[in-house]
C-alpha cells in the first residue's frame, strides 16, 4: 500500500448514538437515520451493498437499490437469473450495507432472504420508467455478451415487441431480506465509534453496544 492511501485520515465527529435513546426495534431508527439522509442531500440513500455467497461459499459484493422496507424486512429488484439471485436461491441468506457519509453513520443488516410476492413485484415493475421496463427484457444479466451492439440491438426488439404497456419479464423480480441482525454505527472521535447491535430473538429484540 502506498503512502498516500495509507495516510488518508478523517475525524468522525457529527453525532453520537445512546442506548436510552434506541427505541425496541430497529425498523424506526433505520427509517429516522434514512429520513435523515434524504434531508442531508445524500445521493441515492436508497443505494445499500448487497453480499451473498454461492453454494461453495464465494463471497460477492455489488450496489443495488432498497425499493421497499416495512416490518417484513428490506426489499430490491433484480434479474432472477443473476449471479445475485442464483446466490440466493442456493443459500437464502444475504447481508446488506448501507454507509451514509455526510452523516458519518452505517447500517449492517444480515438476515434470511424471501421472494418478494408477484403482486408486489408487478406492482413495483409498473411503476418503473419505460426505459428501465424494456432494459430488464434486454439484458441477459451476469451473462456474457459479445458487444455492446448486442444489447442494443436486444434493446430495439424489445421496442418493437411491446407496445404501451411493458409487461414485467418472467425472470425478473424481487427479493426480501428478512432481519436476524441490525447493526447502527455512528462515528466517533478517536475511532471509539458508537455500535449497537439489535438480534432478532422470537418476535422480540435484544439491543447490545459492541465495541468498535
Amino acid at each position: 500500500m502506498s503512502s498516500s492511501i495509507a495516510d488518508l485520515r478523517q475525524t468522525y465527529d457529527k453525532g453520537h448514538l445512546d442506548r436510552d435513546a434506541l427505541p425496541d426495534a430497529p425498523l424506526p431508527l433505520f427509517l429516522s437515520w434514512f429520513e435523515a439522509a434524504r434531508e442531508a442531500g445524500v445521493t441515492e440513500p436508497n443505494a445499500m451493498a448487497l453480499a451473498t455467497t454461492d453454494s461453495q461459499g464465494h463471497p460477492s459484493a455489488r450496489i443495488v437499490l432498497l425499493k421497499g422496507v416495512d416490518e417484513r424486512g428490506f426489499a430490491f429488484y433484480t434479474n432472477l437469473q443473476s449471479r445475485k439471485s442464483r446466490d440466493i436461491a442456493s443459500t437464502e441468506r444475504a447481508a446488506l450495507v448501507f454507509w451514509w457519509e455526510a452523516l458519518e453513520r452505517q447500517i449492517r443488516i444480515e438476515g434470511t432472504v424471501e421472494p418478494v410476492p408477484a403482486s408486489e413485484a408487478d406492482a413495483y415493475f409498473a411503476s418503473r420508467p419505460r426505459g428501465s421496463q424494456l432494459g430488464a427484457w434486454a439484458s441477459p444479466q451476469s451473462r456474457e455478451v459479445d458487444t455492446r451492439e448486442t444489447l442494443d440491438e436486444r434493446l430495439a426488439e424489445a421496442e418493437r415487441q411491446f407496445g404501451e404497456t411493458v409487461p414485467r419479464p418472467p425472470f425478473w423480480g424481487g427479493w426480501r431480506v428478512v432481519p436476524e441482525r441490525v447493526e447502527f454505527w455512528q462515528g466517533r472521535p478517536s475511532r471509539l465509534h458508537d455500535r449497537f447491535l439489535y438480534e432478532r430473538d422470537g418476535s422480540a429484540w435484544t439491543v447490545a453496544r459492541l465495541a468498535p
